[in-house]
């Protein structure tokens, strides 16, 4: 059963409470990670960014965007974490005060990434050319001819 707003159209923004329980869910992880608790030879001496947590509907699931700083070997550090998840859900459980700990998934976060991309193509000699071409709008042109 799908959730419907008042005017019947379903809901597709996260809730005040999905919002709430990743943020908490998020400073929990992070302050994990920033005190070394979660053990893995991987990720020892690496500092992860825990950007941010989408949590589902029902709290029972959180997908957990991290990137370790620097960007070096990302995929063998989000790999790690979806190894010792198990034990990281405990120690989030004892944190929360909630009746169920959502399940974690560790996926990398590709936004820095996209970002750049688009830095880049914004400083492309094309769209350059473009942005500082003279261009008349033509709401001034259509004023002028009243």
């Amino acid at each position: 059963m799908s959730r419907k707003s008042r005017s019947g159209q379903k809901s597709k923004a996260p809730s005040q409470r999905q919002l709430r329980m990743a943020e908490t869910i998020r400073h929990i992880l992070s302050e994990l990670l920033m005190r070394g608790d979660i053990h893995a030879p991987e990720l020892a001496g690496v500092s992860v960014t825990v950007s941010e947590v989408k949590i589902s509907p029902d709290l029972k699931n959180a997908s957990v965007f991290c990137l370790p700083l620097g960007g070096t070997d990302a995929e063998k550090v989000v790999a790690a974490l979806n190894r010792v998840k198990a034990p990281v859900r405990g120690m989030l459980g004892r944190e929360l005060t909630t009746r169920y700990t959502p399940s974690l998934t560790f996926e990398l976060d590709t936004t820095f990434d996209y970002a750049d991309s688009i830095d880049a193509l914004l400083k492309s000699p094309t769209v350059a050319s473009d942005l500082d071409a003279p261009d008349a709008a033509p709401s001034d042109q259509a004023e002028d001819g009243s």
